[in-house]
């Protein structure tokens, strides 16, 4: 019954977003630079200069070189914020099924590590960690930030789960670092606004566009969403190999 009323609602949704596409008007001239944009479902129109100023002074009002960091981060920094969120509440999700499905007096057997695969990751996991905060800390100048970056950084520790059987992350450690690279990022918005500025708008120099130490509040942004990141998906992951003994 609830499966029937379920696809039943999802129908009518259907219907009534397909009907209104139909009534739309139909798109003129895109080659238009200021073609305006019509929204069926807000009746609104969205002008075509919006993506144009993002291309053409988003290094100038940002100081970033990576557009891309600088709509995320700043333009849009707010609902980047959300994704973080939604972030920490899978991790949450999936610690709280885990530890609630894992019996308390059941022990896994640990295995001895393999050799190879011990002596490999040995090798390569500093590169990984490097490589991984060179990402987030450089984001604002080449492809990559923070959740790319602490996504390289998770794959390091998930490479320790599987080459040491006996390894586990110290989650005590691991939500601390979690929890004061939210809170970071969360104070650098509230810094805007105590100065009378949107939440996330850069207030700090912007230096010179190309070089390390310019773009404001990004690389800062960048850094603890690359720690949050990084945490949490670790923190996924040995949840699901299993918690401390």
């Amino acid at each position: 019954m609830r499966r029937a009323v379920s696809a039943l609602l999802a129908l009518l949704i259907f219907a009534y977003l397909f009907g209104v596409l139909l009534k739309a008007p139909i798109p003129g001239d895109y080659r238009d630079e200021r073609y305006n944009y019509y929204s069926p479902l807000s009746g609104r129109e969205a002008n075509e200069s919006v993506p144009d100023h993002y291309v053409e002074r988003g290094e100038e009002e940002t100081g970033s070189q990576n557009i891309v960091t600088s709509i995320v981060v700043l333009y849009r920094g707010f609902d980047t914020l959300g994704e973080v969120t939604v972030l920490f509440t899978a991790a949450t999700g999936v610690a709280f099924l885990l530890s609630t499905q894992r019996s308390k007096g059941e022990k896994e057997k640990k295995k001895e590590p393999n050799f190879m695969a011990s002596t490999g990751v040995g090798l390569v996991l500093p590169f990984i960690l490097l490589v991984g905060a060179y990402i987030f800390v450089h984001g604002h100048l080449t492809p990559g930030g923070g959740f790319p970056g602490g996504a390289v950084i998770a794959t390091g520790f998930v490479l320790m789960l599987v080459a040491y059987p006996r390894f586990q992350l110290r989650e005590k450690k691991v939500s601390v670092v979690e929890a004061f690279s939210g809170l970071a990022f969360a104070v650098i918005g509230l810094i805007s606004l105590i100065m009378g500025l949107t939440f996330l708008e850069n207030y700090l120099p912007k230096g010179v566009a190309g070089t390390l130490l310019s773009a404001g509040i990004i690389p800062l942004i960048y850094i603890a969403i690359g720690f949050k990141v990084g945490s949490e998906l670790s923190a996924i992951v040995s949840h699901m190999k299993g918690g401390e003994e």
